[in-house]
């Protein structure tokens, strides 16, 4: 199992951006982001491999991991170190492409996910939404830290991501995430470089830190 390269993961969203994605990225890791998600699906196959592009030249020149959303094919091409997969019976097929190096996580939203993805040599798996979310209103019931704390039992790393705020990424990893994932509290953020470290200095509080 590959190590997470920190316990802030920043993941992109252009849309709730308040600046062009390798702007806000450059200032995220001036601030001490180590690994970005690369998201933004819904962008056209050229957009976003010149967007993943930018993104990979700029992670790679700060010593960070870019993490490409859904597409391993992308993540070969740009040489990005992980991918972000949908579903654990992709990851087989992501590991012959990408090789046992590769950073490759999981979206979890229930324990069957979870198992699954621990069963196929996935290196994580996000499990969202913890709390409720501006980001993605509508997407479901707050699974809480309860359900967090059960499920970051079953021994696969797991990343809490939805509704992360700075007051709440120590209560995650208190309940037995490794790490926290935040989107709409950095690509909201006036001042992105100083999010960043708050967040991190929130993530680093709790006394599994150094876990």
């Amino acid at each position: 199992m590959n190590r997470l390269p920190d316990r802030l993961l920043v993941v992109t969203d252009r849309h709730q951006a308040v600046k062009p994605l390798p702007q806000l990225v450059s200032a995220a890791l001036a601030g001490g982001a180590r690994w970005i998600w690369l998201r933004d699906r819904d962008l056209d196959q050229p957009e976003r491999r010149s967007l993943a592009q930018q993104l990979h030249e700029l992670v790679s020149m700060a010593d960070a991991v870019l993490t490409i959303g859904g597409d391993v094919d992308l993540a070969a091409r740009v040489g990005a170190r992980g991918v972000h997969l949908q579903s654990a019976g992709a990851i087989s097929a992501a590991r012959a492409v990408l090789g046992v190096s590769a950073l490759i996580g999981v979206s979890a939203h229930d324990e069957a996910d979870i198992r699954a993805a621990a069963a196929a040599g996935a290196d994580y798996v996000t499990v969202s939404p913890i709390f409720t979310t501006a980001s993605k209103p509508g997407y479901g019931p707050a699974l809480g830290l309860t359900v967090l704390r059960r499920w970051a039992a079953i021994g696969l790393p797991v990343v809490a991501l939805g509704g992360i705020t700075c007051d709440r990424a120590p209560l995650c990893i208190e309940a037995g995430a490794v790490g926290v994932a935040v989107m709409g509290e950095v690509m909201r953020a006036v001042d992105t470089a100083t999010t960043i470290r708050s967040l991190r200095a929130c993530a680093l509080m709790s006394p599994r830190a150094g876990v």
